[in-house]
């Protein structure tokens, strides 16, 4: 038998919804199913995150793998193509994959060696690794029929000037529109590249073959500017946001003002969606990333 995190399970309630609960209810049936499907058996305790629960499996051959179980929707539907076209350059690789239930079979990694236990002692490290993973992972043109930056870049700025009034604060209202602005400068082209879009500590994990892989994409096309956020704000330090960027978009090689609107651009889309729960306020880090991108700050 699955045993089903709570954790895993409220938090598929919370987001959701009835989707949820059937996913959760449905999980002991499916992982039983792709266990004796793909031929595996389990190795070791299950591990989830806010969407997925993981089980460590081992394979007829006897080769280690990862049994990967989601709910479909709009940002992980993309993963299996994505993978396939990095081919484990610079991430994990995909083994086996059911399309009508999103299932997927993946390289076992190393569960217990995070990038974010560098971040803690060694941030401007764990930085050039994430910097270093984004140069691989972008280097490549998305496939055809991924979610595109330009449609979500379209919607963000529609939705910008009513979020902008349900602001509480009018330096925020002027920051917020501050980061529309720059999005709109840069949105007419939004780029080709295949784009990880959450590739922050936690979502790279050491392995045999590297040092360290990607896991866990929300892919789309577009441009790698839109994928630095996560490194700038995960393990948030506000001292840290110009030299954060600074590092990444030179190993990149990007140009830095058009980067600059991208990242302002992925703030801007953060904070629709608190306003859409109900926020009426910028979170802390949202506003010393704005700002100093915008060169607001002393």
């Amino acid at each position: 038998m699955v045993e089903i995190p709570e954790e895993l399970a409220r938090a598929q309630l919370t987001y959701n919804g009835e989707a949820g609960r059937a996913f959760i209810e449905e999980l002991p049936a499916r992982a039983a199913r792709f266990l004796e499907q793909w031929g595996l058996r389990r190795s070791g305790p299950g591990m989830h995150g806010v969407t997925a629960l993981v089980l460590p499996v081992v394979r007829a051959d006897g080769s280690p793998a990862a049994l990967k179980m989601q709910l479909l929707d709009e940002e992980s539907a993309g993963e299996p193509a994505a993978l396939r076209r990095w081919d484990g350059d610079g991430s994990v690789r995909l083994l086996e994959h059911d399309e009508p239930t999103g299932t997927l079979l993946l390289e076992r990694l190393d569960e217990t060696r995070h990038l974010s236990r560098l971040a803690a002692a060694d941030p401007r490290r764990a930085v050039g690794v994430i910097a270093e993973l984004l140069a691989r992972l972008t280097a490549v043109r998305a496939p055809d029929g991924m979610r595109a930056l330009g449609d979500i870049a379209a919607r963000m700025l529609a939705d910008a000037p009513d979020a902008v009034r349900e602001l509480a604060d009018p330096r925020e209202r002027r920051l917020l529109a501050d980061c529309a602005a720059a999005l709109a400068e840069v949105a007419g082209e939004p780029g080709d590249r295949l784009l990880h879009w959450d590739l922050h500590f936690d979502n790279v994990l050491g392995a045999r073959r590297e040092p360290w892989l990607a896991i866990d994409p929300k892919p789309l096309a577009g441009d790698p500017g839109f994928d630095l956020l996560p490194a700038i704000d995960n393990h948030f330090v506000a001292g840290d946001v110009l030299w954060r960027f600074d590092l990444m978009t030179e190993v990149l090689g990007l140009d830095r003002e058009r980067a600059g609107a991208w990242t302002l651009g992925r703030v801007l889309q953060n904070a629709l969606w608190d306003i859409e729960d109900g926020e009426r306020a910028l979170r802390e880090e949202q506003v010393l990333v704005a700002e100093e991108l915008l060169g607001l700050r002393a």
